[in-house]
């Protein structure tokens, strides 16, 4: 289907929902881009620092559970699980809700979620955010890259 412009198609919105049989504490892999990409926002050392302890006080809060995160300049990767009570979609609207009146980041609609079905997949998506600095030339080691947190 065409949108308003000829030629490209209408970007639609996929549902976020958890289905049933997902069990609880499954692993997503989740990527939450800033609204203005290629501006280095997340990587500000005040911004990366209220970032990072807004998801750690959801991990300590039982809101999510955090594995990793690792802050991009434009985008944040993170590999979370939630609790079987919450809501995938309002955790994450939440804390966009929450660090863009802390920090002024202002954050795209939505958000990307693959869930992680297997061990494997988890060793392959938590050494490619590991990597992400790396691979954008931020810095030749990931362990170097000061913007990161894993539980």
């Amino acid at each position: 289907m065409l949108g308003g412009m000829e030629g490209f198609p209408i970007r639609k919105t996929l549902p976020h929902a958890v289905p049933s049989w997902v069990e609880e504490g499954a692993l997503f892999f989740i990527t939450v881009c800033c609204a203005e990409r290629g501006r280095p926002q997340l990587t500000k050392p005040e911004v990366a620092e209220r970032v990072l302890d807004a998801l750690r006080h959801y991990h300590t809060a039982g809101d999510w559970w955090c594995r990793l995160v690792v802050l991009m300049p434009d985008h944040l990767h993170a590999i979370l699980a939630f609790p079987g009570e919450q809501r995938m979609g309002a955790v994450i609207r939440k804390f966009k809700i929450y660090t863009a009146g802390q920090t002024g980041v202002g954050w795209q609609r939505g958000y990307f979620d693959h869930r992680l079905r297997n061990e494997n997949e988890h060793a392959l998506k938590s050494y490619y955010v590991r990597e992400n600095p790396v691979r954008a030339g931020l810095v030749g080691r990931a362990e170097d890259w000061p913007y990161r947190w894993e539980a």
